[in-house]
């Protein structure tokens, strides 16, 4: 079944039903830009942590604006559709700022998981996860695999 794309306005109502059926909620986000083994780990560490995952992802303009031009390879549509189809994923929801800062105010989750190139401490969004009651988690495999590297071997090739 695939994950269900939702509008960042009704995070707040996401997040007030879930909790109110007793459910844990984890938050992960990233560009997703040429999905590879390390998002999908990332992806199932975060789920682990919770009862439900919810994963923000950039907007075109916003991943331009964290990876420079040329980026993203593919338009955000085709990033949710795929995203929504790896199993640990429950919902979707885009944004176009950089920082998902926004949308932990508006979901208050009890995770916000991020992947091993962070410390807890070093989690740009520390303060406001806690600010809601949540906790910083570091989920994944240790970070060797980016689409950027991937994109270098592939230009050596």
């Amino acid at each position: 079944m695939a994950a269900e794309i939702i509008d960042r306005c009704d995070l707040p109502s996401l997040g007030d039903r879930l909790r109110g059926e007793g459910k844990k909620i984890a938050f992960a986000n990233g560009c997703f830009d040429l999905l590879h083994v390390g998002h999908i780990r990332y992806l199932l560490g975060a789920r682990a942590a919770a009862d439900c995952l919810i994963v923000g992802i950039n907007s075109d303009e916003s991943v331009r604006q964290l990876k420079g031009e040329g980026r993203p390879y593919m338009v955000l549509e085709e990033r949710m559709e795929i995203l929504s189809y790896i199993e640990p994923v429950n919902f979707i929801v885009p944004f176009s700022e950089e920082s998902p800062s926004h949308l932990i105010l508006d979901l208050k989750p009890d995770f916000h998981c991020k992947g091993t190139d962070y410390s807890p401490e070093s989690v740009p969004e520390r303060r406001v996860v806690e600010s809601v009651g949540g906790r910083v988690l570091i989920v994944g495999d240790p970070k060797d695999h980016s689409t950027t590297s991937l994109l270098q071997r592939i230009d050596k090739k």
